[in-house]
Formats: C-alpha cells, structure tokens, sequence
C-alpha cells in the first residue's frame, strides 16, 4: 500500500532537500532528548521523595525523643527525695516550679490523693486507666478540650484560641476557632519510702503555638545550608487538620498558624492512617512533603507531623536542564539546516525563481521574467525557454485585452442608456401606485369621516346635556368629563386625519414647540388603563433636553399608537422602556429622539420592511393603518420612525421617532440625506 506524500513536501522542491537531510536528526534527536527528560524527571521525583523521608524519620525521631524526654523527666521528679520532702513540709510550689523550669514543661502539678479537690479532668483520667494497661510508656499524646486544661493550667488557655484562617481545598468545617488542647503528657505516681502512693505527678508539654519547639525540629531536619538551590524547609504540628505550631509563613512575617490542611492529605493520612509522602499545596506553594498520623494512648489519629521543603527551586533547576538539552538541540539542528540549505541553494535557487515568476505574472505583472541564471545546466535552459514562452503569451495578451476594452466600452455604453430608462420607469411606477393608493384611501376615509362623526357628534351632544343636567353635582368627576372631551376630540381628529394623509394640502395642523419628555408622561396617562390590565414595568429614561416642532394631538397620536403596539406585544408581561435623547446631524438640523423598547418576541425576519405599508398587519384584530398613519404625521414635519430588534443583548423590538426642533418640508429632508426615520 502507498502512503500518501504530505502537501508541504509533494509541493516544494526545496522541502524535499531539507527533509532528506534533516528527517534522521528531527526523528531520532527528539525521541533521544523525550526519554532522557522523561527519564531524569522521575529519578528526580524519586530522590525528592526519598530526601522528604528520610527528614520525616529525623523530625519523628526528635518528636519521640521529647515525649520520652517528658516522661522520663517527670518520672524523675515523682521518684526524688526533694519532692517527698517538700510534700512533708517544705515549699511544694517553689519545688515543682523549680523541676518544671529544668524539664522545660509547661506545666507540672501535684494531685494528692488525700487532697477532695484534687480531681483528674475527664480525658486526664480516661488517659491514666488507659496507661494502665500500657505501662511501658510514661508519657503520650493527649487531645484535651478547653475545659480540660483549664483544669490543668489556666495560665496557658491563651495559646489556646487559634483563629481558624479559610485555606484552599480544606475540608469544609463550621468552626470558627481552635480551641483544643495537643499535649505531650506524663502521669507518674508518687510513692513513700513504703512504696504505698501518696500523689500523682502530672506533666505536660503544650504544642499549641509551641514556636520554639517547632523551629528546633526545623534545625534539626534542615540545618543551615542543607538545601541547596535556594529551597525552604518548613515543619508543623497538627491538631486534627489544623496547624497549631509551624514556621510556614502566611505573609512574610506572619505564621500560618490556624491554616488547615487539604482533604486529600486529611483524608489519606488522618482518615487511613497512611503516611503522605508527595507533592502537596502548602497554604500558598507546592511542596515536597511528608505528613504522618500522631497517635493517642488509645491509638486514635489526633494530629499530624509534617516537614517538607519548597519545590520550586528543584522544578526550576529541572527545567534549566531540559531547557540547556533544548538549546543544544536547537544549536545542532541550527548548523546542520545551515550546511543543508547551502548545498542544496544550487538546485532549488533556480526553480524557486521559476516559480515565483510564473506566479507574478499569475498576478499581472506581464513584463516579469527569469533573467539570467548563473547555472549552465538544464534548469539554466527550462528557465531561458520560459522567458521566450512569456513573450510570446505578453504580446499575445496585449492585443486581446485592446479588443476587449473596445467592447467594454461599447457595452457600457448600452447599459447605461437602459439603467437611464429603467429609473424613469421604476419613479413613474411608484408615483402610479401611491396616487391610486391615495385615491382609494380618499375614497374611504371619506366615507369613514361620514360613518363616525355622526355618533361622535351624538355622544358630544349626551355628554354635554349629561354635564348640563347634573349642574354643580358634577364636580366630582370634572376630570373625567374632561377626558372623555379629549377623547371624543382625539377620534374627530384621527378621523380629519385618515383624510389628512390622503389629501394632505387640504389639511395643516397647528404647530407647536413641544417638551417631549412632558408629551411622553402624559401619552402614558392616557394608557394607563391598559397597563393597569397587564404585568408590564415601565422604565423611563427621558434625558432629551431639545423642544420639538409638531401638533400636540398628532404628536399624542403617533406615542400612543406605539406604546399600544408595544403593550400588545408583551401579553404576559415585561418591560417597556422609553428613551428620550438629543440628536444632530452633520447638515445642522437637530431636535430629539424618542426609543419605545418592548421585551416581546421582535421583530419577524422580513416585517420591518413593510411595517408601514397601509393595511399591513400582523395582528389578528387590527387593520394596518395605524404605522402607516403615524409615519405620514412625522414626516409632514420632517422627521422620521424606524423599527428594528433591540441590539442590547435583549429580546423585543424597537421603534425609533426622530422628530426635528425647526418643521422641515419631507422633501428638503429626503433631497438633503434621506429619511431621517430611526
């Protein structure tokens, strides 16, 4: 079976050269270099561990010494013949305070049996039956509450209370404080010179923020100068996950006392008693580390003891040395390409020149060629042939592009004379359709006019015998008899002015310099009752400071007509926002913009372009006059409505009213730059 040739090599001559020569040493030197780095980087690994182990057998070494320390110093103390003294008569307290100081103990007490409030704490007493079974150790470590050592030594309760700090990936825990006890404990009896026991002997070690003895560990496994590359040794002590005592620092001058190990350490050391030998995210950096469980008299898991050291430094030593192997293969590969391209110039130089004149005279430069080559070979004659065939083609080409540009010309020509006759054609149409358009729409607005000024002109008549019949009793609903005068006026003029539109120059509506933020506050008023019935939240956002030109009641008449659209487009609820704002143009007319935004569905693809159209609807219950109305208002003015979807990441549609300060005849608008709709 034949493998298909790679498209970078079937195509270049001078990749082919290159990868005869240097395929062995891109295939073989790369393996070489992977298998070494793979292989040094988990030696390393391995030696990293086995340094982290051997400093968590120093550090458990010290740890035991000191417990057996503790246990034997205070075994001492209960057997001497000073403390039997001081009991028979002389000073106890100055004694045991003595011994304390010279075993270096935080506490040391003396509990006589005869003594009704000597009494043992419980987790004191529950160690002390405990050890009874194991006699061959003195001392343990004991996890004591508050109350416990408050028993034992109230002085030191201060060292109790560690603020539990939020460390990354700890288990979650709904405490606040640390406020347990982790003591290295010792319980002798005291006996007389019968043997018979007279006391109990107790002494402590308190590693609660015990600095002191963690930096000592910290000496111990990490003497100045034992880590090489600029790396840190850090030890701590845990009570359950929490750190009570470490020289790991939060800041640069704050410990990270009450900082909690991560679950996956908790749960591997504390929950199955394994020892953690790994890399681990210490507070804030990746160490090299080694936690083991601490145990109890009963050999329960308490706490943890933990030594390790910054891994940055060996991570960054280990990528100087993949990089220095990097470099050298670079070097190599370097020099040899170097050798290769100029061995193999002599053969792809030549075609390479070939090509690229043959791709700009692809391009159009007609009068590129080969020229002279300095080989005498038979790529030195293909290239000499090539330039005679490019003659040959230039000259040819040069007189079919003459020809052609004759046609063009003549071609042109026509096109133009047919485009002159196409436009006549295309404005007279238009001018055709909107005249019959017109016409019909006279036709029946005008008898529209007829049909309903008729009931209008009775319900005037009842309303006003109404008014005149109730007399001052009418007071009351003055305002409401005002708006149905408005209303009843607004339908006369929305009749006067289906037949405005139609016959335009026969009708003009009164001017006036409107505030449209005022105008925008009253047209909701009037549709208050709509909203009323619905769970749309109005937002207004009127900063227009600019006075518009229009009629009052036209002006009412087109905000009205889209704040209904807008509410009818929004059945179940939402959001209409309306947005007032300043505008100009590069011409000097300016005025302001009114934005009616509805959170419904928008606008379908293709009903933007014939939204204004008469009679067009997309709404079962309307007639389609309402938009085409209102843009023949706006415009008589100059100005200009536009619709659209919202582009504010928000579903829903939006209207915009460009409306002018200065009235301008529509066709000083469209001849200056067109509509000014939104």
């Amino acid at each position: 079976m034949k493998l298909p040739t790679p498209r970078w090599l079937a195509t270049s001559v001078r990749n082919k050269l290159l990868a005869m020569a240097l395929l062995p040493l891109l295939v073989v030197f790369p393996l070489l270099v992977l298998a070494i780095a793979v292989w040094s980087s988990v030696t390393y690994d391995r030696l990293l561990i086995t340094k982290v182990r051997s400093d968590l057998a120093v550090a458990r070494g010290y740890f035991d010494q000191t417990l057996a320390e503790v246990g034997s110093g205070t075994r001492g103390v209960a057997r001497s013949q000073r403390l039997l003294q001081a009991m028979a008569g002389g000073d106890l307290a100055a004694r045991l305070a003595a011994d304390r100081l010279e075993l270096g103990l935080d506490f040391l007490l003396l509990m006589r049996q005869d003594d009704p409030s000597a009494t043992l704490p419980a987790g004191v007493a529950s160690l002390l039956q405990t050890a009874a079974t194991t006699p061959a150790r003195s001392a343990q470590i004991v996890r004591l509450s508050r109350d416990e050592l408050a028993a034992l030594a109230p002085r030191l309760l201060p060292r109790l209370h560690i603020p539990l700090v939020s460390t990354r990936n700890a288990a979650p825990d709904a405490r606040a404080t640390e406020d347990r006890a982790l003591v290295l404990l010792a319980l002798q009896p005291v006996r007389d010179e019968a043997g018979q026991p007279q006391a109990l002997l107790v002494g402590g070690l308190l590693l609660n923020q015990n600095l002191d003895f963690i930096d000592h560990i910290n000496r111990i496994v990490y003497p100045e100068g034992a880590l090489p590359f600029g790396s840190e040794g850090t030890a701590t002590l845990f009570l359950d996950d929490v750190r009570i005592t470490t020289n790991v620092r939060l800041f640069q001058d704050q410990r990270a006392i009450g900082t909690r190990v991560s679950q996956t350490v908790r749960d591997r050391v504390l929950g199955q008693g394994e020892t953690w030998l790994d890399r681990a995210f210490v507070v804030n950096d990746w160490y090299v580390s080694a936690y083991e469980p601490l145990l109890d008299a009963a050999g329960q898991r308490v706490g943890m003891l933990y030594v390790g050291f910054l891994e940055s430094p060996f991570r960054w030593v280990r990528h100087a040395m993949l990089a220095v192997m990097g470099l050298i293969f670079l070097a190599v590969m370097a020099v040899s390409a170097w050798f290769s391209v100029r061995w193999a110039r002599s053969i792809f130089k030549p075609v390479e020149q070939m090509n690229r004149t043959m791709q700009r005279v692809e391009d159009g430069e007609s009068a590129a060629r080969v020229g002279a080559l300095p080989a005498r070979d038979e790529l030195g004659a293909l290239a000499s042939h090539l330039d005679q065939l490019l003659d040959v083609i230039d000259e040819n080409t040069t007189a079919l592009r003459r020809w052609g540009e004759e046609l063009d010309q003549k071609v042109a020509e026509r096109t133009r004379e047919l485009e002159e006759s196409n436009a006549s054609l295309r404005l007279a149409q238009q001018q055709l359709v909107k005249s019959e358009k017109l016409a019909a729409i006279g036709q029946l607005t005008a008898s529209i006019a007829h049909e309903i000024n008729n009931p209008i002109a009775v319900m005037q008549g009842n309303l006003d015998l109404i008014r005149d019949t109730l007399g001052p009793q009418a007071r009351p609903v003055t305002a409401e008899f005002k708006l149905l005068d408005e209303q009843v006026e607004r339908m006369r003029l929305i009749v006067t002015q289906l037949l405005q539109y139609a016959r335009p120059t026969e009708y003009a509506g009164y001017v006036e310099t409107l505030d449209l933020n005022r105008t925008v506050h009253d047209c909701l008023v009037l549709v208050a009752h709509l909203l009323a019935q619905t769970r749309i939240e109005v937002v207004r956002d009127l900063q227009a400071t600019q006075r518009v030109g229009l009629n009052r009641q036209e002006l009412q008449q087109v905000i009205i007509n889209l704040l209904i659209n807008a509410i009818q487009a929004m059945p179940q609820g939402g959001t209409l926002r309306l947005l007032t704002r300043d505008w100009a143009d590069e011409h000097g007319a300016c005025g302001a913009l009114l934005q009616v935004q509805d959170s419904g569905p928008g606008l379908a693809q293709g009903v933007a372009e014939r939204l204004f159209r008469p009679f067009f609807t997309t709404k079962n219950d309307g007639n389609g006059l309402g938009l085409w109305i209102s843009l023949g208002l706006v415009e008589r003015y100059g100005g200009g409505i536009g619709a659209g979807n919202r582009e504010d990441g928000h579903s829903g549609a939006v209207f915009s009213v460009r409306l002018l300060t200065e009235p301008q005849a529509p066709a000083a608008v469209n001849t200056r730059d067109g509509r000014p709709g939104g």
